[in-house]
């Protein structure tokens, strides 16, 4: 069935009229009306399964009941009162319970935001104040945020940057390892030594490693398309760091609270953070961030160094107390381990009815399923990728693409294997429907971004 969502269209020509369009990214015409779970439904009442759970941020599902009942709890009491002047309960309570969940538990102290991008950037300020040095070593394809320091960290998609330099000064860009797009008959282990020589090269060359204060990374790529590095590069870059004093502040934005099968995406690496940057799932969605690191590296920065009057907010707070106890009691990163292998199990067998799909990278729920024009040359195909994505709406399935050419798989992790099981027939119909040129792209959603 193809639905068209006239109603729809309207409502989304009216917010492009008023929104600016730096806010926007041209997908689907698609408003939103209520969400539930796993399913989201329109205007019109047309129902969507969602693969994107809001960019990973509603690992516990859309509404969970203990979510909403958390924060009604809350608003009755007060909204919101500055954090940094006069604290609460709540975001007490929150501050503790985060402090517990970064390595050394017991000697950590937590910094609040309001979002993803601020606690990135939050990182650099940290990092700086505490070892006095001024460098900061970032990543090709890395994506941090659109705040200043945040996306002069980030480096995968050059249209957030043009017209808007500079950039914030003393950070160094490496490259990331991609075990995919490697070299011809390299293997995993040459792909993290030649990865690892790239890494160094700057420290020999041209940036003392004791003027560097942090080396600061996704531990798995989100928006390159889910670039799961080798365990082998990852613990030499710890051991290079640790050797020399540098900080290592892992984004947990997207990866983290259980999104790859354990609650950190690091500690699959054999990572040693010294910070830990975290929002987008922490509060199901609401505005809320958190810089966790040890006490002596979180104090280093001078009185409202880093202070937000929204940051903390009780409400917030109640929605992420509600959202790790919903993630604990209902087991579900475990789930999301289990859910993910099979998850993977299906777009393998996708995979061997469909050439267009030249990888399946999982860890948890948490996917990326690379399209290709061609399996031996590995060309990336970001046009049926995006046509695949459109039918995909069309036909009751909400899936974004990353890195141009990669379908986006990160449902909420409450979600059943039926769901699983019913998307990805979908799916299968929909990808043979594009490789039979039986899908017409819109053109205004021809373009190579997310």
């Amino acid at each position: 069935m193809v639905w068209e969502n006239t109603q729809g269209d309207q409502l989304v020509a009216k917010n492009r009229h008023n929104i600016a369009k730096t806010q926007l990214v041209p997908y689907f015409n698609l408003v939103v009306k209520s969400a539930r779970g796993s399913i989201v439904t329109d205007v019109e009442g047309k129902r969507y399964i969602d693969l994107l759970a809001t960019d990973s941020a509603m690992n516990v599902g859309h509404n969970h009941p203990r979510v909403i009942t958390a924060m009604k709890r809350q608003i009755d009491e007060f909204i919101s009162y500055d954090t940094g002047y006069f604290t609460n309960p709540t975001t007490i309570r929150l501050g503790e319970r985060l402090a517990k969940l970064a390595p050394n538990p017991g000697h950590n102290k937590v910094a609040f935001g309001t979002s993803g991008s601020d606690a990135t950037e939050a990182m650099i300020k940290f990092a700086r104040a505490y070892t006095h040095r001024q460098y900061i070593v970032s990543f090709e394809g890395a994506y941090h945020g659109t705040t200043y320091g945040a996306l002069s960290m980030s480096a995968c998609n050059v249209d957030m940057a043009r017209g808007i330099g500079p950039m914030l000064p003393g950070i160094i860009h490496v490259p990331f390892p991609n075990t995919y797009h490697c070299r011809p008959g390299e293997t995993e282990h040459e792909t993290a030594q030649r990865a690892f020589a790239d890494f160094k090269r700057p420290f020999a060359e041209f940036l003392p490693p004791e003027e560097t204060a942090a080396v600061i990374l996704e531990p798995i790529q989100g928006d390159a398309g889910i670039i799961v590095p080798p365990r082998e590069y990852m613990e030499a870059v710890d051991r290079f760091c640790h050797r020399h004093g540098i900080l290592i502040g892992v984004d947990e934005v997207n990866q983290g609270l259980g999104r790859t099968g354990k609650l950190w995406s690091y500690q699959h690496f054999g990572l040693h953070p010294d910070l830990i940057a975290t929002a987008k799932s922490l509060a199901s969605g609401l505005p809320l961030s958190a810089v966790i690191g040890s006490a002596t590296i979180m104090d280093a920065p001078g009185t409202s160094a880093y202070c937000f009057t929204g940051g903390g907010n009780p409400v917030n707070a109640a929605a992420a107390l509600a959202t790790l106890d919903v993630l604990h009691d209902e087991h579900l990163i475990e789930k999301s381990a289990v859910d993910g292998e099979y998850a993977k199990e299906k777009f393998i067998q996708l995979a061997q009815k469909h050439p267009c799909i030249g990888d399946v990278r999982m860890l948890g729920l948490n996917g990326g399923i690379e399209i290709v024009k061609n399996r031996q040359t590995k060309e990336r195909d970001s046009l049926t990728a995006a046509k695949i994505i459109y039918h995909a709406f069309q036909k009751g399935l909400i899936m974004a693409k990353l890195g141009g050419n990669v379908l986006r798989f990160q449902p909420p992790l409450t979600i059943s294997r039926n769901l699983i099981d019913e998307a990805l027939l979908i799916l299968d119909q929909v990808i043979k429907d594009v490789e039979e040129n039986q899908v017409e792209l819109p053109d205004e959603l021809r373009h190579d971004g997310w």
